[in-house]
């Protein structure tokens, strides 16, 4: 058999390979990455973080207004800080419900447009032997893989980090509550004037309740930090480290498909 012939029937073989190969992507592989059920305990760790993030942020409201019921303006420095952090919370919950949103349509694209593409222009250099279609078909594949599991890894990843805080989370949230409770108790309490009796109950033990509150922000401060960094930035870091690697891959100088270079004649 001469050369020719077997570099053509690797071609053929080649060829059918990559067909094969977006089939199986586009009406196997597309519906699996694009499932939720697939993801379930993806979605179930973004669902705790999400619940984590609204309890932190009624409980930061809650306190922001049972601080002011303290008497005259002590707390309303610290009440105001308190209601400033519902912003954050809110940048975190955004994340959350965009990893949600992106974690099967990623998959979808990825699977179903894609990676066909990639292999459509793998065929392409195959016909042709121009390698700008092999390495744009390659870029693709590795491309779709990233954005693919991108937010798996990270939000794996995140677990990690929000393991090691789980308690200092639940202990500010218990210690906020307990605050809130502290006061709001003390404002209910009936007597012939509610108000009064309140006042003269609170003002003695008001700069210790204060000092809970501004311990209470610390602790939301530093929460805040690590559902910032889990939710936003991780993510980033994911896919920046995985672009990153593509790219390093890419500049190294590799000559390969030997077997189809055109033959100097």
């Amino acid at each position: 058999m001469s050369s020719i012939k077997k570099v053509l029937i690797i071609k053929v073989i080649l060829a059918a390979v990559c067909i094969a190969a977006g089939l199986v992507s586009f009406f196997v592989l597309a519906g699996i990455f694009s499932n939720v059920d697939f993801y379930a305990d993806t979605i179930s760790a973004l669902d705790k973080s999400r619940s984590k993030v609204m309890e932190l942020a009624a409980a930061a409201v809650a306190s922001s207004s049972a601080i002011t019921l303290l008497p005259g303006d002590i707390g309303t420095p610290v009440a105001q800080e308190l209601a400033e952090m519902s912003k954050y919370f809110l940048i975190v919950l955004c994340a959350i419900y965009l990893e949600k949103f992106l974690l099967t349509v990623t998959g979808m694209v990825a699977f179903k447009y894609i990676i066909p593409v990639a292999c459509l222009l793998f065929i392409i250099f195959i016909a042709s032997n121009e390698k700008v279609f092999a390495k744009i078909a390659t870029k693709l594949f590795l491309f779709s893989l990233v954005i693919s599991f991108t937010i798996p890894i990270s939000v794996n990843i995140a677990n990690m980090i929000e393991s090691n805080y789980a308690s200092s989370i639940d202990t500010t949230l218990n210690n906020a509550k307990q605050n809130t409770q502290t006061v709001t108790d003390d404002a209910k309490e009936e007597s012939g004037n509610a108000i009064d009796k309140f006042v003269n109950n609170i003002t003695g033990n008001a700069n210790e309740i204060l000092k809970k509150f501004e311990n209470t922000v610390s602790s939301f401060i530093e929460a805040i930090a690590v559902m910032i960094v889990t939710s936003c930035l991780i993510p980033i870091g994911v896919l920046f480290f995985f672009l990153w690697l593509v790219k390093l891959i890419f500049s190294i100088n590799v000559n390969g498909f030997g077997f189809m270079r055109r033959e100097n004649r």
